[in-house]
């Protein structure tokens, strides 16, 4: 394999590109369009934060420490309260949907709250009625309710000055103070879609140049084969690039997306992680040669192991062992840690860097594996 390159040649065949991207606005559809589309999706339609969850109080007790507790719930941002005095009230709301569960302050909730620590007598309980067939809202219900239980709690012993408290702890969140969830999931949105939308781009094209035939006609040039390819990587690199901080700019000022590193490792890694993507696609579109069948395999290794594998939206370290084995061979798992490092963190290099080496050696991958297998004669 003929690893020269002209220059003469590659500046005519980048130029070539994007002649084509201009008279073809699908590339530009591709690059622009639909990262805008798929960023607007999982900005709004991707979320982990529950707010106004509708639940349902039964405040069976009368007593001053119920209708306190009550009222907690009244007022918390993550609640949405149907208020009852008895369970019966609710039990329909629950079955149709209307609400996902309900809090019973029993009655003797108050009388056995007020009673001293040594009486032996018995302890107040609450209880948590779950709507068991939506299994992450039930959770939801279940650990903010008893989280609001808790503050609840730790807020009258500490009004209490026989009852006070011997230790406090003060919580501090880093990085994400708020504990918003667009703020981790949108970094790990734009791994998906520049993965989604790199390995498309080249794939889709050359692939549709095989189908017409001017694929035939450039190999019965002098154009070398690694001319080839990196005359169809480079002008869409420069059109991934664009996209890339055109989503950031988006992320930034409608999401309130922090970047707290700095645009130049942005660049840099964003770099690295398109010429993969793309060399990805070149190899695609080079053993398909067809546009739906490259359209579909583009999916397949590159969309859907980055939605599923890449720890953009399901946590790694939860999978089970051959499955975190297999997210090392997924390059949006890089880019989804330095990108999460980058605008949550800053410019941490010892994250950044082994990221960044990774990407380079699946870039150089494909392209070699493009190269190789792409012949100059016609079939």
């Amino acid at each position: 394999m003929d690893m020269k390159i002209n220059p003469r040649r590659l500046g005519a065949l980048i130029r070539k590109e994007f002649y084509q991207m201009r008279r073809d606005i699908s590339s530009i559809l591709i690059a622009f369009v639909l990262p805008l589309i798929l960023l607007f999706l999982f900005g709004y339609g991707l979320s982990l934060d529950v707010r106004n969850l509708r639940i349902g109080v039964v405040l069976e007790d009368r007593g001053e420490a119920g209708m306190d507790l009550m009222q907690s719930f009244a007022a918390s941002r993550d609640f949405s309260v149907t208020l009852a005095h008895a369970r019966q009230e609710l039990e329909p709301l629950l079955a149709r949907g209307a609400i996902r569960g309900f809090v019973v302050i029993p009655q003797n909730f108050s009388e056995l709250l007020a009673q001293p620590a040594s009486s032996g007598g018995p302890l107040p309980l609450i209880q948590i009625i779950t709507d068991g067939s939506e299994a992450n809202l039930a959770q939801f219900v279940d650990n903010y309710s008893q989280a609001l239980i808790s503050q609840w709690n730790q807020k009258r012993a500490a009004a209490s000055a026989s009852n006070a408290p011997g230790i406090q702890s003060e919580i501090r969140t880093w990085y994400n103070p708020d504990l918003e969830s667009r703020f981790f999931l949108i970094p790990g949105s734009l791994a998906i879609i520049m993965s989604l939308i790199g390995t498309i781009l080249t794939s889709l094209v050359v692939a549709r140049e095989w189908e017409r035939g001017t694929m035939e006609a450039l190999m019965a040039t002098p154009v070398g084969i690694v001319e080839i390819a990196a005359g169809k990587i480079i002008p869409y690199f420069v059109l991934g690039i664009a996209s890339m901080f055109l989503c950031t700019a988006i992320s930034m000022i409608v999401f309130a997306l922090p970047l707290r590193g700095s645009l130049l490792m942005l660049l840099v890694i964003s770099s690295f992680f398109l010429f993969a993507a793309l060399g990805q696609g070149l190899f695609i579109s080079t053993i398909s040669k067809n546009q739906f069948l490259a359209s579909q395999l583009a999916i397949l290794t590159a969309f859907m192991p980055a939605v599923m594998l890449s720890g953009a939206i399901y946590d790694i370290s939860n999978m089970p062992a051959p499955i975190r084995a297999l997210t090392a061979l997924i390059p949006a798992k890089y880019m989804v840690s330095s990108l999460k490092t980058l605008f949550l963190v800053g410019d941490v290099h010892s994250v950044i860097w082994p990221d960044m080496i990774v990407l380079a050696g699946f870039a150089l991958f494909f392209f070699v594996l493009t190269a190789l297998k792409t012949k100059k004669r016609l079939e």
